[in-house]
């Protein structure tokens, strides 16, 4: 069964409604090299993947340089796609969209949006595909959507990987299941009400 490391990306620069490419910041750059050391240290080198987004390249640059490879770019892990709304609006959709499933954030979604039903399964198809052990660095709402996956769920938020955390699933016979959740603590997008 192929495991699949899922790291989320370290602490951005900016928030997700303030920047739409964030580097990461210097807590962001530490928590980076830990999770490299900590992967190193628990696996041998691996196949590496990740978001296109600026956070997650950064976020796997230290490992992509103890292990003398690439990321490989994996579009289908990359940030959940924001609908066309004015850009500042955009935290309080994730807010709201955060908080439901995804029928509901299918069924709610602006006009022009994206199919988000159709881009939770193409995602969870394409970590489906994987046949081998591999570390892919990726975001909060990808990683939910594979846990959610695995455990059935038609919430859009199952739990809160932390930033730099590490989540492994894996591949059983055609079905992710989960190996071990990610550290996990509170974000400012999910105060809840």
């Amino acid at each position: 069964m192929p495991r699949l490391y899922l790291v989320r990306h370290a602490k951005p620069a900016a928030s997700w409604g303030e920047d739409p490419d964030p580097g990461l910041d210097d807590t962001g750059l530490a928590q980076a090299l830990a999770t490299a050391e900590e992967l190193t240290r628990s696996s041998s080198r691996l196949p590496v993947y990740s978001s296109p987004m600026r956070r997650c390249r950064e976020t796997a640059e230290p490992l992509t340089q103890l292990w003398f490879c690439e990321a490989a770019p994996m579009a289908s892990v990359a940030e959940i796609p924001s609908p066309p709304i004015p850009f500042a609006a955009r935290r309080d959709w994730l807010i709201a969209s955060m908080r439901g499933t995804w029928k509901q954030l299918h069924e709610s979604a602006p006009t022009g949006s994206i199919d988000y039903l159709q881009w939770r399964r193409e995602l969870v198809t394409s970590l489906l595909a994987i046949k081998h052990d591999c570390v892919i660095y990726t975001h909060f709402i990808a990683i939910n959507a594979a846990v959610g996956a695995s455990q059935k769920s038609d919430d859009v938020v199952c739990f809160r990987p932390d930033h730099a955390s590490v989540t492994v699933i894996s591949n059983d016979k055609g079905r992710l299941r989960v190996v071990d959740l990610g550290r996990e603590a509170d974000t400012l997008v999910l105060t809840r009400p």
